[in-house]
């Protein structure tokens, strides 16, 4: 199914919830680029996440996570998976909500520990217990991620299954 896209479509969720491997599959079906925000930052600072967190905080990680979201919806409609915590920020939502089609991947906090589990290089669970700390994130950040225009819940179930239901729902 190739459906050409009118703007870019940034996948937001929090961390765990495949925004980076549905995000591929989806690209692949639609014909168009995919791009992981994490990683542009990565590039761009010279540095892993974590390593900008370690040394400049939060703060100055999401000032230029906006800025690197914001460039990213430029230009042809791509498929835009952003971290965990991007759309929280309200400059960098309301960029989202202004120039793109947002879709919040949710998924039970369970699944999320399971995933984030598998590696360790997530600075918010630094020596942390997973459950606990998603726990805390979903109460702050879910009410924001229903700011989105689409909601997709994602399961156990195959990835497919969510490109699926995402194909679906922008179709509609």
């Amino acid at each position: 199914m190739k459906t050409p896209l009118e703007r870019s479509v940034v996948l937001v969720g929090m961390m765990g919830v495949g925004k980076t491997s549905i995000g591929k599959r989806l690209a692949a079906r639609l014909g168009c680029e995919f791009v992981d925000a994490d990683e542009e930052i990565e590039t761009a600072a010279g540095m892993s996440i974590a390593e900008i967190f370690e040394k400049f905080g939060e703060a100055y990680f999401r000032d230029g996570e906006r800025r690197v979201v914001a460039r990213l919806i430029e230009g042809k409609p791509k498929i835009i998976a952003t971290g965990g915590g991007a759309f929280v920020n309200d400059a960098t939502r309301a960029l989202i909500r202004e120039r793109a089609l947002s879709i919040w991947l949710d998924a039970d906090i369970q699944i999320l520990a399971d995933r984030v589990s598998r590696r360790n290089n997530r600075p918010l669970l630094k020596g942390r217990d997973p459950v606990e700390v998603l726990t805390e994130l979903g109460r702050v950040r879910n009410p924001l991620y229903a700011e989105a225009n689409i909601h997709i819940r994602s399961d156990a179930s195959p990835h497919a299954r969510t490109v699926e239901n995402i194909l679906k729902a922008i179709s509609a």
